[in-house]
């Protein structure tokens, strides 16, 4: 039994043994409490109960008439700014947000967590809400809260946020050294095609199920305020994401359909242009991303550091005796921050954000 795992974990890392320094090093231990990586993904938005955290709001609108919301945990005006991109159907109040801001709190650092169009609990006004690939509007916010923080900025997303942060990276190569010191991404579908499809299998369906409950609210809402955007009664069959995307986030943003909108949206191509300094970290039994989903190493840039634990789950990582705790995301990320662009001394906070 011993041999036989030790062979599969040898197997695992032969293409990274040409690229070491691209390879961080899996420190992650799911506890024994907690196998396998649906139990690891369904139990890890349990524990969001545990943080008590409160936010300040501030609204921006945008440049075409819109408006968005974003969720500061304020502190020194010097400190550190981490900037946390949340995932399909996420909040500030989604369980990372949440482990991130506690982590931050206790670091010293500021924090804040924009809000997709249409995800902070009130309808945007625009037809159009927030797809994968959409690095026009991470671009936007990040050079705005790069240009009015005193201390550095550090930008992180999770499953979609990450996906839209490492495509604006790839796009934007050196020039986006002058917005952020450092990125971190985990449990990405860098591919969009394989991925999404990947959810409408097996036990993925319940992932699936709960996504498109949310998402066809949302739209029903949209056609009250918008009235023939895309066909009702298409979009209410949806029983895939990609039929929903097909009907629904597509055509609404400007792709001809599922397939051209999963190909432009994905951020895998764009990996090799990368010039900050990036995290990726993507476990392998991440029920959302396949292993067979994940760059290798030779075809992501110099620039990219890649963290592939063995547990995790998708936006897990779950630590520690029963009922656990979700520290080590958090920390692996700030770890990384404060390693890639060497930060200001830790200050206590002077005011904690925590209720």
């Amino acid at each position: 039994m011993h041999r036989r795992r030790s062979a599969r974990r040898e197997k695992r890392p032969l293409s990274l043994r040409f690229c070491t320094d691209k390879l961080d090093s899996p420190d992650y231990r799911a506890p024994a409490w907690l196998p396998g990586g649906h139990t690891q993904t369904l139990y890890a938005p349990c524990l969001k109960g545990r943080h008590a955290l409160a936010y300040r709001r501030e609204r921006w609108d945008t440049p075409d008439g819109d408006f968005i919301d974003l969720d500061w945990l304020d502190g020194p005006e010097t400190a550190p700014l981490v900037v946390l991109f949340h995932g399909l159907e996420g909040s500030s109040r989604s369980h990372y947000a949440l482990a991130m801001a506690g982590e931050l709190a206790r670091h010293g650092w500021r924090g804040v967590f924009p809000h997709f169009r249409g995800c902070s609990g009130e309808p945007n006004r625009h037809a159009r809400a927030y797809h994968s690939g959409d690095s026009v509007e991470i671009d936007w916010i990040l050079r705005r809260l790069s240009g009015r923080s005193g201390g550095p900025v550090f930008a992180a997303g999770i499953s979609l946020g990450g996906n839209a942060l490492l495509k604006w990276l790839g796009e934007r190569g050196a020039s986006a050294l002058s917005v952020i010191r450092a990125a971190g991404a985990a449990s990405v579908p860098l591919d969009l095609a394989v991925c999404g499809d990947w959810l409408g299998q097996g036990f993925n369906r319940l992932y699936t199920w709960h996504f498109l409950n949310s998402l066809k609210r949302k739209s029903l809402q949209k056609l009250e305020r918008h009235p023939g955007i895309f066909d009702r009664n298409a979009m209410l069959s949806a029983r895939t994401l990609r039929e929903f995307d097909d009907v629904v986030t597509a055509p609404l943003h400007g792709f001809l359909d599922t397939d051209d909108y999963w190909r432009r949206a994905s951020s895998k191509p764009w990996l090799p242009h990368v010039a900050v300094p990036a995290l990726l970290i993507s476990a392998l039994n991440d029920p959302f991303v396949p292993a067979h989903a994940l760059p290798a190493p030779e075809r992501i840039s110099r620039h990219v550091t890649l963290c592939q634990p063995d547990q995790g789950g998708h936006a897990g990582f779950v630590e520690g005796r029963f009922p656990g705790h979700l520290g080590w995301l958090p920390r692996k990320l700030i770890r990384f921050f404060e390693a890639s662009a060497p930060a200001p001394q830790r200050t206590a906070p002077e005011r904690a954000a925590v209720s």
